[in-house]
């Protein structure tokens, strides 16, 4: 770098050093009040995913957290016990990717929302489950939530040969990637 070069960087870096410093101590307060903005406006918070819009915390007006994620399919809201599941299995980035909708009410009180890589269904009785895959297409087959199977008690667990899910009214098992469909 030739001396111009260099006397100018440097310049360049003091001037912006000095305008960091100076826009970090001032007071822009000018009627001696503290300002609450970008302060939480409640004691809990959504899980932050980097794909939030600008209302990443819970609302005030509620008793359960949400989060607005920015998505190919628009602003999504995932909320409550749904948004509990989705950030365990690593929200965005993770193996449900993106949400497609907002979550939507299902029968017998029950919610659903859809997401890229299945869907998470949840019943006050059940709490929130995700069902995926080929048992996933099972259980839509058979009536989803509102079907004979009802709504789902665990998630998707590993069995000899394959995957299965609890539901209250049976059980959707794959193995041998066969599906089966035992009602109780």
């Amino acid at each position: 770098m030739n001396h111009f070069a260099r006397r100018t960087a440097g310049i360049i870096a003091a001037v912006a050093l000095v305008s960091g410093l100076a826009a970090g101590c001032s007071n822009d307060d000018e009627d001696g009040k503290s300002s609450d903005t970008g302060m939480a406006t409640t004691t809990e918070m959504a899980q932050a995913t980097g794909h939030e819009g600008e209302h990443g915390t819970d609302t005030p007006d509620t008793d359960s957290p949400e989060t607005k994620i920015a998505t190919a399919h628009g602003e999504v809201t995932v909320a409550g016990a749904v948004l509990e599941k989705y950030n365990a299995l690593g929200g965005p980035t993770g193996v449900l990717g993106d949400p497609i909708a907002d979550q939507r009410d299902a029968p017998g009180g029950g919610t659903v929302q859809e997401f890229e890589g299945g869907a998470i269904y949840g019943s006050p009785a059940t709490g929130a489950h995700v069902v995926w895959g080929e048992i996933r297409t099972a259980y839509l087959a058979s009536g989803g939530p509102g079907g004979t199977l009802g709504y789902p008690t665990t998630d998707e667990m590993d069995i000899e040969g394959g995957k299965q899910s609890d539901f209250t009214g049976g059980t959707i098992t794959w193995v041998n990637e066969q599906t089966t469909v035992t009602e109780k």
